[in-house]
């Protein structure tokens, strides 16, 4: 299972990317995306997402 970034609700703050232990996050056009194939929602590394955990917009990033 991976996450997404809706992009309409993205404001680029910056907080999710450098928190990603995947690397799975990538500014695109001004908006950060999370790479799918690299999403593993943290699962065996943290409790919960850590782009979930830091990102201050509710809803932001949500099961792809």
């Amino acid at each position: 299972m991976a996450l997404e970034i809706v992009e309409n609700l993205c404001t680029a703050c910056a907080a999710c990317e450098p928190v990603c232990p995947n690397e799975a996050i990538s500014l695109v056009k001004r908006k950060y995306v999370i790479e799918p194939e690299k999403c593993t929602e943290c699962e065996g590394e943290f409790d919960v997402p850590q782009c979930l955990d830091v990102c201050p917009i509710e809803d932001c990033i949500v099961p792809a």
